[in-house]
């Protein structure tokens, strides 16, 4: 992914930083977008993932849609070319001020999470004339084999209704004049790799649907979330997600009805290998135990380690001769602001470049200012390409 005339432009510029490869998105999205279209799926990207406008700019322009999940990313998602009538509004905790935006607005669908939730809408969407769009999140009660925190299927999680509330709200429907029902709505986690996972979420959407009709009720739309993995052990072995086998999956299991559309929510898998964060190493050090490759980005720079335990390639970009093993670390007052322990890089010195790899998601969104750090800035390939031309350089990257 990098080669030396990248390195070099790298070397200029002030760590941390993000970078992002935008011909590795547009090739994400090019796969993603002739699938979708042989299947006939609709997609909604995640914004929660990465909402630099750049990037939204490129998925908008693909003709996707945004699945948002608080009034901000509904406003940015707008302005960053989605059409409202692609635009899905999640979340289990939406206030009266940002539904009263989102109804101005004229979005897709809001997916409601209790029958509080739909009880609100109605009222907000009856005190402005209109009728809103909402589909149902149906708490599956299914295990997706994936990091407790970002599991959100299981019965004892806050998302989505248990069936029980989902038949309190359909014999309610009569009574809730300002809404109308066009969907129900899944989300069972995320950075799941076991496809049969989703086989089992799709026959469970099929039993819930059957109750659905079963009470007279019938929904334009299933919308089965999103939460596809990728590989973060083998970036550069697997760049591109495997949309194939998780759409082959779907179709395999899912019973559709006639003239009904069937609608997704990626995020991490579109653009989460585009991203690196480059650091700089300030120090080495060898305690008593350990040895220690002390960088200028940390937790603030990229979460998930600290918060996950996750695990990210950690690449030497200066130095390729030697072999030591290092906990890389981050500068933050947190013994969790750890990169990884027992890294094996390349002998490693102060000054020297390292990318961690696969943060185009939930890394620069999650950035804090923990510490009163400053924010680290984003480069995108295309720019730096320009650049070098501009020295003569030649850069594929």
């Amino acid at each position: 992914m990098f080669n030396e005339s990248i390195i070099e432009t790298f070397r200029q510029i002030r760590t941390p930083f993000y970078y992002y490869d935008m011909d590795l998105l547009r090739r994400t999205l090019a796969e993603l977008k002739a699938l979708t279209d042989g299947y006939g799926y609709t997609v909604h990207y995640a914004l929660k993932a990465n909402a630099e406008e750049r990037v939204l700019r490129e998925i908008s322009s693909m003709g996707f849609g945004a699945d948002c999940v608080s009034g901000n990313e509904v406003k940015r998602a707008l302005a960053s070319g989605f059409s409202a009538e692609e635009i899905v509004f999640a979340g289990v905790g939406k206030t009266d001020e940002e539904i009263d935006f989102a109804l101005d607005a004229g979005i897709f669908c809001f997916n409601c999470e209790s029958e509080q939730e739909v009880a609100v809408i109605n009222e907000l969407a009856r005190a402005k004339g209109r009728v809103a769009s909402i589909a149902l999140r149906v708490n599956p009660d299914i295990e997706a084999n994936t990091h407790r925190h970002i599991s959100t299927g299981k019965a004892d999680h806050k998302f989505g209704m248990s069936e029980s509330e989902v038949d309190s709200v359909i014999d309610r429907l009569g009574e809730l004049e300002a809404v109308h029902l066009s969907g129900i709505h899944f989300h069972i986690g995320s950075q799941i790799l076991e496809l049969d996972n989703y086989r089992d979420l799709a026959r469970s959407a099929n039993r819930i649907q059957a109750k659905f009709r079963a009470k007279g009720v019938e929904v334009a739309h299933i919308n089965l979330g999103g939460g596809l993995g990728v590989d973060y052990f083998n970036p550069d072995k697997h760049p591109i997600a495997d949309f194939a086998g998780f759409f082959a999956a779907i179709h395999e299991a899912l019973d559709v009805l006639p003239g009904q559309k069937v609608h997704f929510e990626l995020g991490r898998s579109i653009v989460c290998q585009m991203g690196s964060l480059i650091s700089r190493v300030l120090y080495t050090k060898s305690g008593a135990k350990k040895r220690f490759a002390i960088v200028d980005a940390g937790m603030t720079e990229l979460l998930r380690p600290a918060l996950y335990q996750s695990f990210h390639r950690i690449q030497n970009l200066s130095n390729q001769t030697g072999v030591g093993m290092y906990d890389v670390v981050g500068p933050i007052c947190e013994s969790s602001d750890t990169f990884g322990t027992e890294v094996m890089l390349p002998e490693t010195n102060r000054g020297d470049l390292l990318a961690i790899r696969s943060a185009g998601a939930y890394g620069q969104m999650m950035a804090s200012k923990y510490n009163l750090r400053d924010e680290a800035k984003a480069y995108y390939s295309d720019d730096l390409a320009v650049e070098n031309r501009g020295r003569g350089v030649a850069v594929c990257c």
